[in-house]
């Protein structure tokens, strides 16, 4: 038998074999995956996909919500040296063009509700071998994906891996289109902890493969995890990784928008142990699911709530632990670009307060010259990491070597967060060094949106902005400047750029001002935009960074 390597097919090669055959590895409503099955599936998978032609490397594009066919194809990509490409599923026809052709997708994976936009865009991507659609009777150019998956003797590739086959995954970043972060297996194994997060494995990181494989045959199956924010994001796809290789299960939720009374029902069936948000757009429907329903659902097998994007409010932390007091609750500060730059705890005995963490291991704070803050300076700098961080930007040099410097002979990641630290070494985060809003973890460039409004025939120009907002951390927010003559329709305009942009960029609120805010030289004036959007709206002001010279 081959000697096995820090590969995710590997790794759940030997940790599918080495628990219980039926005990559950996928749940989706009602729907059951056990490990037998998907060890089978995502085996018949993988070798239809070389099938149809694809070779090592090439990109297998997910254009899928949630659910157990996410999970199957991702270990199926795994096993059969594949490149998963995450496609963000509220993407319209130009944005999803965009990620396949930039990403080169040599497969296609998609859901039966979005066949139609697949049909518009195919056409125009002459590299992509294979369409696999899953639900519904297939397309006339497409596969069904369970034929695929059920078609075979399920057995495994015995193919040799490596830790440097590739995972993609595209982020909005903060400026510009999309961006496909190369991650190693290896590296993105050793990112998220290398096996010190595995229960099995007793906070210690595992020697070799077999090791690690062997503890978790030895301890047996892993509590469940539910990814209640998207797996098409960098924090539900690295968690769900970090726990089904670790032995644990993933449980997916059904409803298209996120539903509390749903995942507190999904807690209960499955026992679940952890679920993974993004701050206060997921904790505040859960607190108030709570509030309304006290001593409804029996928690005492949540142990662990983990929060990454976006600020997770004090307040509603202690309000779930009123709840629950048996809770750990992390906020983890990480990005596509970098995994483990800090961390914030609290439990029922208390906690950091907001925007503050505990700095991670290899983490470093620069300044813009590449000098470190020094703790207790009230500098501002860089967040940074060295050690396991990605290869870089797929197909964008300058800013794979302004997003990944090398300083004094040791490369870092540097996505872009501005940081002080604190005299004790703490970091208290002050956001992206840009006028990039994110809005409950999705990355919305305004420059875009801006675009998209201006092509309203009573538009004259158009800023956009993020101004706080309870749930959503910020709000896209619009301020326009009509064209003579023309009247201000808020609901109009909001519907215009609904139909040309996914949902979550359509402004909340517009704004309509008489002159636009702009320097002489044409320069937005974002400060003085959001500042007068927030007097008009009566919303908090926002303060608003100078962009970046990194971004």
């Amino acid at each position: 038998m081959r000697p096995l390597c820090w590969n995710f097919g590997d790794l759940l090669d030997g940790v599918g074999a080495a628990l219980p055959a039926g005990g559950l590895a996928l749940a989706h409503g009602q729907h059951r995956v056990t490990w037998a099955d998907l060890r089978r599936r995502s085996n018949n998978l993988a070798a239809a996909l070389l099938a149809r032609g694809a070779s090592n490397g090439d990109r297998v594009a997910f254009y899928l919500r949630n659910g157990t066919s996410y999970i199957e194809t991702l270990a199926a990509c795994f096993k059969a040296r594949l490149v998963h490409v995450n496609v963000n599923y509220r993407y319209l026809d130009d944005e999803l063009r965009y990620i396949l052709d930039d990403s080169d997708a040599r497969i296609v994976v998609y859901s039966e509700e979005f066949a139609d936009r697949i049909e518009r865009v195919r056409g125009r991507l002459p590299g992509v071998l294979a369409h696999v659609q899953v639900g519904g009777s297939p397309a006339p150019f497409a596969e069904d994906f369970e034929t695929l998956a059920e078609s075979g003797r399920g057995e495994p590739l015995r193919i040799e891996r490596s830790p440097d086959d590739l995972l993609f995954v595209y982020t909005g970043g903060t400026t510009g289109m999309p961006k496909g972060v190369m991650w190693r297996s290896g590296d993105l194994w050793g990112a998220l902890g290398a096996g010190r997060n595995a229960v099995a494995n007793g906070g210690v990181a595992p020697a070799s493969p077999e090791a690690h494989i062997e503890n978790v045959r030895r301890f047996g199956a892993a509590p469940a995890q539910i990814p209640a924010c998207p797996l098409m994001h960098g924090t539900g796809l690295f968690t769900a990784i970090g726990n089904l290789t670790g032995g644990g299960s993933i449980v997916t939720l059904e409803s298209l928008g996120f539903d509390p009374v749903e995942l507190f029902d999904t807690v209960v069936r499955h026992r679940v142990g952890s679920v993974v948000i993004v701050g206060d757009a997921f904790a505040r429907p859960m607190l108030k699911a709570l509030d309304e329903n006290p001593g409804r659902w029996d928690l005492s097998s949540l142990r662990l709530i983990v929060s990454s994007g976006v600020m997770w409010s004090r307040e509603v932390k202690a309000g779930l632990l009123a709840h629950h007091g048996g809770m750990l609750l992390m906020d983890a500060f990480g990005s596509s670009e970098a995994v483990g730059f800090g961390s914030s705890i609290t439990t029922a005995g208390g906690g950091t307060r907001t925007a503050k963490f505990a700095i991670g291991e290899s983490c470093k704070v620069f300044t813009e010259d590449h000098r470190e803050v020094v703790p207790g300076s009230g500098e501002r700098g860089f967040i940074a990491r060295s050690g396991p961080i990605p290869l870089g930007y797929h197909k964008d040099p300058k800013k794979s070597a302004e997003a990944f410097p090398v300083i004094a002979g040791v490369r870092w990641a540097m996505p872009g967060d501005w940081c002080t630290v604190e005299a004790d070494g703490t970091l208290t985060l002050l956001g992206r060094g840009s006028v990039c809003i994110n809005s409950a973890g999705e990355k919305v460039h305004p420059e875009e949106v801006e675009e998209a409004i201006k092509t309203h025939p009573d538009v004259e120009d158009a800023l956009v902005i993020g101004l706080p907002d309870e749930r959503w951390g910020q709000a896209v927010t619009a301020v326009v400047q009509l064209r003579r003559g023309c009247t201000f329709d808020e609901e109009g305009l909001r519907a215009h750029v609904r139909g040309l942009l996914a949902g979550y960029k359509t402004p909340k609120r517009l704004v309509a001002v008489g002159r636009m805010f702009r320097a002489p030289n044409g320069k937005a004036d974002y400060k003085a935009a959001a500042t007068h959007a927030a007097a008009v709206l009566d919303a908090p002001a926002v303060p608003v960074p100078e962009p970046g010279p990194r971004r």
